[in-house]
């Protein structure tokens, strides 16, 4: 029993750690702007925070429930718009921004509620296909500039906007923190482990599934909102690209799925390779690095690199117990 005690206390200390580095880390990124960072510096950071809120948006349906989603774009994209046409309509931007995450949940409900309960690629296939009939439909539309775009005044300077991204992805971070640790985490992981065990113990398969839809649609069209006001412009092929779904996925993959810190270590290891890659070389290897990323954690590391602490935190939690034991027996 002891050992047993003492096996859990050291894991929530690990954990505490995890928590209290990501709280400086926040802290000092809300101080960043005050010390005259460099406008690049500035701009790296908050692309890099956008990409870790929709990654651990992407991480609450795909992570912890097993449903793969590729057309979560679809409700960045969505997201986007609302804000270019509420603006252009007159709306202020907080306004706009509300509606991105709401209109992106309606969303999500329209196309959860019949296709998921489908099973294994026909999610996908079916999300991936919303997601393709989206962009071809704001294509044509007049209404939404066809596929010329919009434009967004310059309402809010890059500080602004890394202040609001910053708050939208320390937000998603939390969400995904309270799913982990909540009776609802519980169920969804329930569901993603073994559907049908989880449906005799009465959980709600349906409910739990379109919740978790929800709340990640959610958090992808705030954040398609806020790139809106950063971005200044809109148009079809940047916003429903399904190139952004796909680099979701590979930061997720690279981080580790069904876990808070995937996605940030995932979306802040790829993006810093990336940007060498751009500056340094070409578009092309950018490319060739993201099929080689995707190829070598699926061949050599699938439980991603939060995948690897783990398996570190559990080979020293074993080798404590081993020396308790030894020790006792001494």
């Amino acid at each position: 029993m002891k050992k047993t005690l003492s096996e859990v206390f050291y894991l929530l200390r690990e954990e505490l750690k995890f928590l209290y580095i990501l709280l400086v880390i926040v802290v000092v990124l809300l101080l960043l702007p005050i010390f005259k960072v460099p406008f690049y510096w500035i701009r790296f950071i908050t692309n890099i925070l956008l990409w870790i809120g929709l990654t651990e948006s992407l991480n609450i349906i795909t992570g912890y429930t097993g449903r793969v989603d590729f057309g979560h774009v679809a409700f960045f994209g969505v997201g986007a718009y609302t804000v270019a046409i509420s603006i252009s309509y007159g709306f202020y931007w907080p306004i706009g921004l509300v509606l991105s995450g709401i209109f992106a949940l309606l969303l999500a409900i329209l196309i959860g509620a019949p296709t998921l309960r489908l099973h294994g690629a026909y999610f996908a296939i079916a999300t991936w296909s919303f997601a393709e009939a989206l962009k071809q439909l704001f294509n044509v539309l007049r209404e939404t500039g066809a596929s010329y775009g919009i434009s967004v005044p310059a309402i809010l300077s890059s500080i602004d906007a890394y202040y609001l991204i910053l708050f939208l992805t320390v937000s998603s971070i939390i969400t995904n923190i309270t799913i982990e640790k909540h009776k609802l985490g519980f169920a969804f992981r329930a569901i993603r482990d073994g559907e049908i065990a989880a449906a005799t113990l009465g959980v709600n398969i349906s409910k739990y599934r379109l919740i978790a839809f929800m709340i990640s649609a959610l958090y992808a069209g705030f954040l398609g909102g806020a790139y809106a006001l950063w971005i200044n412009y809109v148009y079809p092929g940047d916003a429903f690209a399904g190139l952004k779904t796909d680099q979701m996925f590979v930061m997720l993959l690279l981080g580790g799925v069904g876990s808070y810190l995937g996605p940030i270590i995932g979306a802040t290891v790829l993006l810093t390779i990336l940007e060498v890659l751009w500056t340094y070389w070409t578009e092309i290897w950018y490319m060739v690095f993201l099929g080689t990323v995707i190829m070598f954690i699926v061949l050599l590391m699938p439980q991603g690199i939060v995948g690897l602490i783990l398996k570190r935190r559990e080979f020293i939690s074993i080798r404590r117990i081993l020396r308790e034991a030894l020790i006792g027996q001494s």
